[in-house]
């Protein structure tokens, strides 16, 4: 098994891992992640005990035990770079020796739930309303750059995406990937499921005009009346495809839960979304250590 180079996996003098700085006894099996690092603490707060909190740039690590289980929470940032970071490297931290930089022969797999904000495609989904993504829709072209070894990508639900939406030959392929039937079981039960679109960005990726016309201003109408089988798309973010995608090619279990604080067809507005984000905590927790 070949090592791995300096300039491909970076350590810091400590030991840990560039960009999250997180050494093995730093992480649980559990990780909660938010893009929103100023919620690590709304979550944390619940804990019966903090082992450890790290920071490094927008990266917040608290880990520690809610009812008895460890759970990691870590912040991600915004956007499906910042997942490739994160992904990447913890699952650098459990499957890959850090001294010797070689991968490890028994991998481990990881529960990574993502708890996020979203905006709502459908006029029946109400703000304040908790929506579980069963697949993650990738209109951001990162796993376009990876080979996955095995089969990951919903072919079939993809290429009707494609075909509904008319979608441009000059934009990245779309991909779709399916969430953990594991904490889909878990942790859905009662919510609102529906795929989850994932752009590049907030504004134009995600069709809203300042003072930049869009390229396909239609592809909005189009990504909301997309319909297949009981499949259809119920919000816009920006991480998910790359959780999913990430994830599944890695060998861990993922899993979106966003809270709609936006409907984009009613254009309302969350007046109180924190509160809303704060029951979502508690309701994850207690499912987790359930």
């Amino acid at each position: 098994m070949k090592k791995i180079g300096d300039s491909e996996l970076i350590i810091n003098p400590d030991g840990s891992i560039y960009h999250i700085m997180l050494k093995p006894e730093h992480l649980a099996d559990t990780v909660i992640v938010v893009g929103d690092q100023h919620r690590v603490k709304d979550i944390s707060k619940y804990f019966d005990k903090i082992e450890y909190e790290i920071q490094h740039r927008e990266f917040v690590t608290h880990t520690g035990y809610y009812n008895k289980k460890r759970i990691t929470v870590l912040s991600t940032g915004i956007g499906t770079d910042n997942i490739d970071i994160v992904l990447n490297e913890l699952d650098a931290v459990v499957n890959i020796d850090l001294e010797t930089r070689m991968v490890k022969p028994e991998l481990k797999s990881l529960d990574i739930i993502r708890l996020g904000t979203s905006g709502a495609l459908q006029a029946d989904i109400p703000v304040d309303s908790f929506v579980v993504s069963s697949h993650g829709l990738g209109l951001d072209g990162l796993l376009n750059f990876y080979n996955p070894r095995k089969p990951i990508f919903d072919n079939e639900l993809t290429e009707e995406f494609i075909k509904q939406t008319s979608w441009g030959a000059d934009l990245q392929k779309p991909y779709i990937v399916k969430g953990s039937d594991k904490l889909m079981a878990k942790l859905g039960e009662g919510l609102i499921k529906g795929i989850t679109a994932t752009a590049s960005g907030f504004y134009g990726p995600q069709g809203r005009v300042l003072r930049i016309d869009l390229a396909y201003p239609q592809l909005n109408e189009k990504i909301e009346s997309f319909k297949y089988k009981d499949y259809r798309i119920t919000n816009f973010e920006m991480e998910t495809s790359a959780l999913y995608g990430l994830g599944a090619t890695l060998g861990h279990n993922t899993l979106t839960i966003c809270d709609i604080i936006a409907n984009r067809l009613s254009k309302q507005y969350s007046k109180d979304y924190k509160s809303s984000v704060e029951k979502l905590i508690q309701l994850v927790l207690e499912r987790l250590t359930k």
